[in-house]
């Protein structure tokens, strides 16, 4: 990476926590984080959904800790699939 990419890398990531900071609660952002330690691709995957609605004008309002735990479940469950052997 040169330092273009390293640049454009922080600027996206400042926009990210921006928008973020924007439409979650102190709650929502605190759940986020604590997922973060956990699981980082789930939070970045939240993360990024959560900007592309916004970019898209899907967010109408704030999103509270109960919203943030239903996009984590429903994210978290598509991830989860089995493999039947017929």
């Amino acid at each position: 990476m040169d330092i273009e990419d390293v640049e454009q890398a922080q600027q996206i990531e400042n926009l990210k926590k921006k928008i973020l900071d924007k439409i979650l609660t102190k709650e929502a952002m605190e759940r986020l984080s604590r997922v973060r330690l956990v699981n980082p691709q789930l939070s970045l995957q939240v993360e990024l959904y959560l900007v592309q609605l916004f970019q898209a004008g899907k967010i109408k309002g704030i999103i509270n800790d109960t919203k943030i735990k239903e996009v984590l479940r429903i994210l978290a469950e598509n991830k989860n699939f089995r493999i039947k052997r017929i």
